[in-house]
């Protein structure tokens, strides 16, 4: 019996009553923008709120539960995830629309870039900077992600999410505590909904702005290649690509995992790369630019998982972790 049967085997009829789509041994290569990875032992769709509140409530704390987005961010290690991964749908979670003049309410499964355009036919300025990030909303609140100088923390009023327990929970802007890239939220809590606030502005103006981050993505990002985004966050006072550059990792390859030629701070699947390659070319870029410069990268991309037995990514991971 597979791993992921006989977790909803052991679970008996505890999810008999759920609506959303239940599936064993969920392949998360077909998830996630890499395109790599191992099994989860089972994913969830919820249908909608009410329905991730019952699965919460009826999977016992001791099993493992993730969250995932539309995997845009996100790098699987090759020997999988226990117990579930919940992802949620744009059944549910896809809803996006102007609740006064200068606020929107998104649900967390809505791409960013849908919310952008959302805000330009609400006449709602400073949500331009959403139109190139590839990712949905909750990735979005959960790492503060921003882009051509903007940032979530600066437009998020308030945000709905629920608890390991199904409990319902609002938070404020300042309960997120949002830092660069990260916030310190709960890491149990699951956001559902949020609320927005932009200012108002002329049409034209906000188009404009999309059409500037839109150039800029195509003429500098590898943005048509199997890649996660940026790699690595900013260190302060320079910029990754700039320190992977200069440790001459522009275009470096492990297996089939490559250090983009053309952005060297997005990492690409160039076809046939496991997880393990992936992890493995950012570790060694980690070392490589911590020897050239001093500088320590943090990863920006999300792994999870585990590793495949005797594939472990420890030859950089006591030095730089």
């Amino acid at each position: 019996m597979s791993r992921g049967q006989a977790l909803l085997d052991s679970l008996g009829d505890r999810l008999s009553g759920l609506r959303g789509r239940l599936t064993p041994d969920a392949e998360m290569d077909k998830i996630t923008w890499f395109r790599a990875g191992g099994l989860a032992a089972a994913l969830f769709q919820p249908a909608d709120e009410e329905d991730l509140a019952a699965f919460l409530k009826a999977v016992p704390e001791d099993v493992p539960v993730m969250v995932v987005g539309i995997g845009s961010n996100l790098l699987v290690r090759d020997g999988g995830i226990e117990g579930f991964v919940v992802r949620l749908s744009a059944r549910g979670f896809g809803a996006v629309e102007a609740i006064s003049e200068t606020r929107l309410r998104a649900g967390t499964a809505v791409p960013d870039k849908r919310v952008a355009a959302a805000a330009l036919e609400a006449g709602i300025g400073g949500f331009h900077f959403y139109h190139g990030i590839p990712g949905a909303i909750g990735g979005a609140l959960r790492m503060n992600a921003g882009a051509n100088g903007v940032e979530t923390r600066e437009r998020v009023v308030e945000v709905r999410a629920l608890d390991r327990k199904g409990d319902v929970h609002v938070l404020s802007n300042a309960d997120m505590g949002y830092a660069y890239r990260h916030s310190s939220a709960p890491t149990d809590l699951i956001f559902t909904s949020a609320v927005f606030e932009g200012y108002g502005e002329d049409k034209e103006t906000i188009r404009a702005a999309m059409d500037e981050v839109q150039h800029h993505r195509e003429t500098v990002q590898p943005i048509r290649e199997k890649t996660g985004g940026s790699t690595f966050k900013n260190p302060e006072g320079t910029s990754a690509w700039k320190e992977i550059d200069r440790a001459g990792c522009r275009g470096l390859m492990i297996g089939g995992a490559q250090m983009s030629p053309m952005h060297c701070n997005f990492m690409i699947n160039t076809g046939s790369a496991s997880g393990y390659d992936l992890e493995y070319l950012g570790e060694t870029v980690r070392a490589r630019v911590l020897e050239n410069s001093g500088i320590r990268l943090h990863w920006e991309i999300r792994r999870i998982g585990e590793f495949r037995p005797g594939r472990e990514v420890q030859e950089f991971l006591g030095q730089l972790l």
